[in-house]
């Protein structure tokens, strides 16, 4: 049951990365996407917005996973 439950770590861990990386391109290429597409301000604070929920869910999905494999050590 660990190598389960360590790949189901690793896989949680995985995607946490990509939400990590999407985040942080939408946070820098949002100026650009509000400038290319002629939209209003409000619009790139709404992808600041969308890129600060995408950390903070991160935040507390990475917690989730410290807190499984230090109740697994024992």
């Amino acid at each position: 049951m660990g190598d389960r439950s360590d790949e189901y770590l690793a896989r949680k861990g995985r995607i946490v990365g990509v939400v990590i990386a999407c985040g942080g391109l939408l946070a820098i290429i949002a100026p650009w996407l509000t400038t290319v597409f002629g939209l209003a301000v409000r619009f790139e604070m709404l992808l600041y917005m969308i890129s600060l929920a995408a950390f903070v869910w991160a935040l507390a999905v990475t917690y989730q996973i410290w807190r499984a494999r230090r109740d697994n050590r024992g």
